[in-house]
Formats: C-alpha cells, structure tokens, sequence
C-alpha cells in the first residue's frame, strides 16, 4: 500500500505530502486544479518518462519520494533488492524516490541506494497498477488477457511449469541449431577444430611454464656475459695478484698478534674470523655457479623456438596459458561432438521428442483447464458489467489452440506441422513470446447492446464502455491480483447516472482487497471513498500552487455539492444523501 507520497517543485506543487489511507482513496477538484499532478508525480516515482518541463518555474530541480508498506506483498521484492545492491526494506516499508534538475539529469533511489531507471520501472510494476481514461492497453494484449484468464483460473503454477519446458526445450533447440550445418561449412568446422586441438595439444601446456622459458631464456642468451662476470668476482677472491682471501689471511693474523697483547681484541679476532668464513662460502657458491653456466647455442635456439610457440598460442587462443588450455579442452568438445554428430543428433532429437510429448500432454491439460474456466469468468463479468449498466451486453472469450498431433517420421517434431508450434513450443516461442504461456491464444470479445456481434475488447471505441468492461474484470480479479495499489485516472468519464453509483460501488468492492486511488469528476463515484481529498489551486506570494487537502465528513458534503452543482439546499440535501448510503463513512472520516 501507498503510503506516503511528498512532491517538490514539480508543476503547481513547491512542497506538497499526502499521506493515503487503506482501501479507496479519492481525489476530486476543478478542473485544472492539478489533480493530475498526482497522478505525473506517481508515474515519475515509479520510473516513468521524465519531462524537465516538470520542473516548476524558477526551480533548478524537482523530486518525489513515494513509501510503500510492502509487509503484505506478493512480489519477491527482497531477492530483487539484494540482487541489485540495494539496501532491505526497514520495517516493512519500501522508499522510493526520484530527483530530476534543469540540466536534464535525473537520478533515482530505493531505500537510500542509487539505482537505475530499469529497476525502479520494475519494481514499479510490482506495486502500482495504472489506468487513464484512454489508457486501457494492458486489456488491449491478448498476452495480458490470457494472464487475467489464467490468475482467474489460479493456473498460474500450470502454466510456469509449461514456460520451464519450453526453456529447456529452446535449449536443446539451440543445440541442435549448432550441428546441423552444410557439408562445406561441416567440413570447414571441422578442419579449423582439428587444427586447433592438434596445435595446443601437441604444444603439451603446462601451467606458469612461460614464465619459465622466458626466464631460462635470458639466462641462456646471457651466458657468455654471466660467465665472464662470476670469473672476474671468483679473480678478486683468489686469483688476482692481490687476492681478498690472501689480504683476510694476513688481517687474521694481525689482529690474532694484536689479541696477544691486547686480551680486550678478542671481539675482532671472533669479528674476523665471521667475515673471512663468509668469503669463503661466497667463493665456494661462485664456483658453482660459474661451473653451471652453460653457453649452449643450440639450447639458446630451443628456449627462443619454444617461447615464440607460447606467445603465438596466447595471441590465438588466450592472453594465459590456462585460458589457451581451456580453450583447448572446449575445441575438443566441440571436435567431438562435430565427430559423433549423428549420435549427438539422434540423442538431442529424442530428448525433443520427449519434451515435446510432455509439452503436447502439459498444453492440452492447460488448455482444457482454461475452457473450464472461461464459462465462469464470462459469468461473473457479465454479473458485474450488469451493474455497471450493460444490462444485456455479451461478454466472451475467444480460445485458439494448436491442432492435435498427426503420425510422424521417426525424427520428426511431435507437434503439427501446419501449426504455428510446428518446430516446437520452444522455438516457435522465441518467435512469438506468448507460446511460452501455452499451446493457447485468446481474445477477450464484447458486445455491449444485445443484438450486435461480439468484437475483440480493442475494437470498442468508446473510453467510458472500456472503463466498464475494465472495472467488471478488475472486480472480479481483486481478489487474484496481486498488485496491492490500483490508481484510476478519471476512467469515469462518459459515465452518469446509476452507473456513476455502480462504479463507485465497484471501486469500493476492489478496494476491499487492494487500495485504490481514484481521481473523478463524478460525486456518486467519490461518496463511497474510505477517505476523500481535494485539490485547490490559489495565489500565494504572487505565485500559482496547488494544494491537497483530507476532507472532514463536513468539507466532503460541500464539495460533493460542488460536484453536484452549486452550494444550493438541493445540492446539499443530495450529497448528504450519497454519504448516507454509506453510513459507516462519516465514522472514517
């Protein structure tokens, strides 16, 4: 539920808050009064397109916040958010909030955390249902209907496990796409895999190896040099005409005469002897060394041969030697699976076979399921439409379903072949993403005189006939739905009389499960409200601003009188009269 909504320099608006109420809310005011306003503010919040025209004059930016108590939910709001990084929900409550300046730039937050605009809009989706008087295309789509006729139905786990089965057969499909090629590009597939496989294969990687070639590599390319340099240290040791070992020997046996006259040397004999025995042991380790360089010209060549070998492959295959040996091992996969084709088909076409007998049985169960349910939600909304002054309209739903499956070919797809299903469900849905719901297509009609032909939902002209027909279906589904606000946007126009009173009274009856803000013109349709606001645009400062107001059960017969016409005792008498029908009213107000 909607909880909060607080608007800032948006149109007429400086600063505005509206805190709603459970069940209907309505919102009534002159015409241009900026009752609309809400409504731009609530789509902006919930990702809707931003407008810098927005901005109120003199104002460099403009923002909304909406809270929503979310405790009751259907959604899976919370993996979302964790999901995408975004903060939990304190206490049940979800923040939302939507900053737009002069410059154009506009930025978005949930609970705090700077989002983007995609997954504001779908979570918006999650929490708001919207309706404007010309604005019914979510009634238009056969896909959405088909949603309504199965939420009617409670089919929805039916048809889920029908969309997995198409997942899983769409993969198979792209799996078969893959190996069924020309004998040209077969062949060519082939011999490029071949190739590569033998070259990284026979090139026996190992990991971290050219680290070590490179590194044997300098020291053999330098060997002459290592060679030359470790003799000359080795000659200053020993070999020279004034070796260090030789001037040690003689600075050991001055200090050991030193230690004879002086006991106190005895610290720089022991200093001494430390030293010389270092010397020693670095002779000894560059005698070795120099024993172990090795300037070999042809192992010079192997270790260049090598790491040019190593470096080619990183520049085919993978900037390391582990991506080219995964690279490797996945060539030869496909090498083997290119190899086996004909296995590998045999196998994938009868894993489809499968799935699509088990797609064919899951659709005709689905479908069957639906035409049990079309006659009861037929019914009930011919029941509503009924009350909504449609007294003898028609109301059905038309069902196209894929034909039965004809004997086939050993190999062949189990579905039809005339059918649009006739590669599969899965493929065919990649085409057309209804297929993922069903072997079934639907179209709600409607006929709202009694002698008329029924007609597909979208052909009806009139914005007040698809106000009903969507309120009817709206009130019937109020329980199913699972998008807890409900916002209608003067889709009463066109509307009068008793009918008036019924949409009213259905707004009510939706309101029971879902809240529901409702902007109208109409005082039948606005009497039934849980809670009842007005908008009133005044001068202040010298500045045009639009304010909105909760109505004591007093203020609301004087603007229900309004509506009705004037402030006369008649007018009153009669708004008085509309709040009465709904006694426990003034008690909530």
């Amino acid at each position: 539920m909607l909880t909060t909504l607080r608007i800032k320099n948006l149109a007429l608006v400086p600063d505005l808050t509206l805190e709603l109420q459970p069940g209907c809310n309505v919102i009534t005011g002159e015409t241009g009064a900026g009752k609309s306003i809400i409504i731009g503010a609530l789509n902006l919040v919930l990702g809707d397109r931003a407008d810098r025209s927005l901005l109120r004059s003199g104002s460099d930016s403009c923002s909304v916040e909406a809270v929503f108590e979310i405790k009751k939910l259907r959604a899976p709001l919370g993996p979302f958010l964790e999901e995408n990084g975004l903060e939990p929900c304190d206490d049940h409550q979800l923040v939302l909030k939507r900053t737009l300046n002069s410059a154009g730039a506009n930025r978005q937050f949930i609970n705090g955390t700077p989002t983007s605009l995609a997954t504001l809009a779908t979570i918006g989706e999650w929490l708001v249902d919207m309706h404007g008087p010309h604005d019914h295309q979510s009634l238009l789509h056969p896909a959405k209907q088909l949603a309504i006729l199965d939420a009617f139905g409670g089919l929805e786990k039916e048809r889920a496990a029908f969309g997995e089965r198409v997942r899983s057969r769409a993969a198979l499909a792209a799996e078969k796409s893959a190996l069924i090629v020309d004998e040209k590009t077969y062949a060519q597939q082939l011999d490029l895999l071949r190739f590569q496989v033998k070259e990284i294969s026979s090139a026996r990687l190992q990991p971290g190896e050219d680290e070590q070639v490179e590194a044997a590599f300098q020291r053999s390319s330098n060997a002459a040099r290592l060679l030359q340099l470790s003799q000359t240290a080795l000659d200053a040791l020993s070999e020279n005409d004034n070796p260090l070992m030789a001037q040690a020997g003689q600075m050991g046996r001055t200090l050991q005469e030193l230690q004879r006259v002086d006991a106190g040397a005895e610290g720089m004999v022991a200093l001494h002897a430390q030293a010389a025995g270092a010397w020693r042991e670095l002779q000894s380790e560059l005698s070795r060394y120099a024993e172990n360089v090795d300037i070999d010209p042809a192992q010079l060549q192997q270790l260049e041969a090598r790491m040019d070998l190593l470096r080619s492959l990183k520049r085919k295959y993978g900037a390391t030697l582990p991506e080219v040996m995964a690279f490797g091992a996945e060539a030869a996969a496909k090498l083997a699976a290119l190899e086996g084709r004909d296995a590998e088909l045999a196998r994938i076409n009868q894993a489809l076979d499968a799935l699509d007998a088990t797609l064919l049985a899951a659709g005709k169960k689905l479908t069957a399921a639906r035409r049990k349910v079309i006659p009861l939600l037929t019914k009930a909304v011919v029941r509503q439409l009924a009350d909504l002054g449609f007294r003898q309209s028609q109301f059905d739903v038309d069902i196209r379903s894929a034909a039965a499956p004809s004997p086939r070919p050993a190999g062949a797809s189990s579905l039809p072949e005339t059918s649009a299903l006739a590669d599969g469900p899965a493929v065919a849905a990649e085409r057309a993403a209804p297929l993922r719901t069903g072997l079934d297509e639907i179209e709600f009609q409607f006929a709202p005189n009694p002698g008329e032909p029924a007609r597909p939902l979208r052909a009806i002209a009139s914005s007040g006939e698809m106000a009903r027909v969507m309120l009817a279906l709206k009130t019937v589904l109020a329980a199913q739905d699972e998008i807890p606000v409900l916002v209608f946007d003067e889709v009463d126009a066109n509307v009068g009389g008793e009918t008036a009173h019924a949409v009213g009274e259905k707004m009510k009856q939706i309101a029971a499960n879902r809240q529901v803000l409702c902007i109208t013109h109409l005082p039948q349709v606005a009497a039934p409200a849980d809670a009842h606001y007005v908008v009133t645009k005044l001068i202040r400062d010298g500045r045009t601003v639009s304010e909105i107001t909760r109505l004591t059960p007093k203020e609301r017969v004087t603007e229900l009188a309004r509506m009705l016409g004037g402030q006369t005792d008649a007018a009153r008498k009669h708004a008085r009269s509309l709040l009465s029908s709904d006694p426990e009213s003034a008690d909530r107000d």
